[in-house]
């Protein structure tokens, strides 16, 4: 079977006579731009023999070029009328494995790999990147396409418009890197927003205790609020039943924000990734 990847009538033509149909909860858009798709392959900076995750292979263009640069490809794919195809296509590349059903739900089975591609179902996207994240399954190096909005947030810093609780999960654990926006007319069919790819290159390994992607949600929860009564409710759930009394749950918020150097007037989007870790050692090391 023989697809051309680059023309949107010829994949139409394609789904129709398959029987085949685009749908929306799946977040399914393809990428009809040669040029754009072997530069994101070019990005990946992946060596023949090196295993990859595809995530949302589609019909399989990024696939076909994974493959062509010998690399060992694991796809992820949750639609059966695609699944179908890809067997069609693929089976017999030895290099070639696919991972059947919600990749949310099937990830944690699979074995790790250096690499992780895809143009992401912006429907998940987020959500796919911070579970692995939090679940420490983390890659070499990354290379997504998700929406430019997505991407503004996965790379904002403290202080910046953008900056999010998703910003400070990405930067626990990556150097992002936006690589080029990509307009809705590289794609079939047509988003209608503006996409973003994106590099996201592994820190040296760091440890984060166990409350510390808990407590920066918590702290970015009421972006309006404080730092203090954002700490004081996230205190208050976790350690209410072992102190006796409210006044015991403030001083623990003043002594947490004095060993920082807080003043509790700062809001969370003010907060690099050090405070927010430097937070999260002061309450991991409390015996309550």
């Amino acid at each position: 079977m023989t697809l051309n990847y680059n023309s949107a009538s010829a994949l139409r033509a394609f789904l129709d006579q398959e029987g085949l149909g685009m749908q929306k909860k799946f977040g399914q858009n393809f990428l009809i731009n040669p040029e754009t798709r072997k530069a994101l392959v070019q990005a990946l900076d992946a060596q023949s023999g090196d295993e990859v995750w595809e995530i949302g292979p589609g019909l399989g263009a990024m696939t076909a070029l994974l493959l062509e640069k010998g690399l060992k490809v694991k796809a992820f794919e949750i639609d059966l009328g695609f699944i179908r195809v890809l067997k069609n296509i693929f089976s017999e590349d030895k290099n070639f494995t696919l991972v059947e059903g919600d990749v949310m739900k099937t990830w944690q089975a699979q074995s790790g790999a250096p690499f992780l591609f895809g143009n992401l179902p912006y429907n998940v996207a987020a959500a796919l990147l911070a579970d692995l994240i939090e679940n420490d399954r983390i890659f070499s190096r990354m290379v997504v396409t998700v929406q430019k909005e997505v991407a503004q947030r996965m790379a904002a810093s403290a202080g910046k418009p953008d900056y999010s609780s998703f910003s400070v999960l990405c930067a626990s654990a990556y150097k992002v890197k936006p690589l080029m926006t990509i307009r809705p007319s590289s794609f079939y069919p047509q988003p209608n927003v503006d996409s973003m790819a994106v590099i996201l290159e592994k820190k040296d390994a760091q440890k984060y205790p166990a409350v510390f992607y808990p407590l920066v949600r918590a702290l970015f929860a009421s972006r309006r609020k404080t730092i203090k009564n954002n700490l004081l409710t996230f205190l208050a759930a976790r350690f209410g039943e072992s102190l006796q009394n409210k006044q015991a749950v403030h001083d623990l918020c003043a002594s947490v924000l004095q060993n920082n150097s807080l003043n509790g007037a700062e809001r969370a989007e003010s907060l690099g990734l050090e405070s927010f870790l430097s937070l999260a050692l002061s309450i991991d090391n409390m015996r309550l």
